[in-house]
């Protein structure tokens, strides 16, 4: 069995179990690093051809749990998709009690070269500055 993309020659398909070995193995943010690079270089023009980004955030489903306080926390997942790729980008999760979608979101973006890139992005994030300097233009309608 021939995987024609990666070039690989398998007897068999890997099993799940191989999986969960390799990703148990893996240091994860550097896999991640690496996958980012690589999504980007399919772009034909590079990180200059990521025009547009669309960021989005999610509960993920049943992670829900009321505190003492009777207030909620859950786990969340914020993920920047490049509109160029038609792929997520960059994704990470993290707990409502300890972190937001905004430091989230940020925190994602900060790793990627900005310059000249349109992000589209819930209300959530247009409430105050997102960044320090971001430019001073007015909003724009498309």
């Amino acid at each position: 069995m021939r995987d024609r993309l990666l070039g690989l020659d398998f007897k068999r398909w890997p099993s799940d179990a191989t999986f969960l070995y390799l990703f148990n193995k893996a240091h994860l943010q550097e896999f991640g690093q690496v996958l980012q690079a690589w999504m980007i270089s399919q772009v034909p023009s590079g990180a200059t051809g990521l025009d547009q980004l669309v960021c989005d955030g999610k509960t993920l489903r049943g992670s829900a749990v009321e505190t003492e306080d009777g207030s909620h926390r859950f786990v969340a997942q914020v993920t920047v998709y490049a509109r160029a790729l038609g792929v997520a980008l960059a994704q990470t999760t993290y707990d409502t009690h300890e972190s937001s979608e905004r430091a989230a979101l940020k925190e994602l973006l900060s790793s990627l070269d900005l310059d000249g890139v349109l992000i589209q992005a819930d209300a959530l994030h247009t409430t105050q500055a997102f960044f320090a300097g971001a430019s001073p233009r007015g909003p724009t309608c498309s």
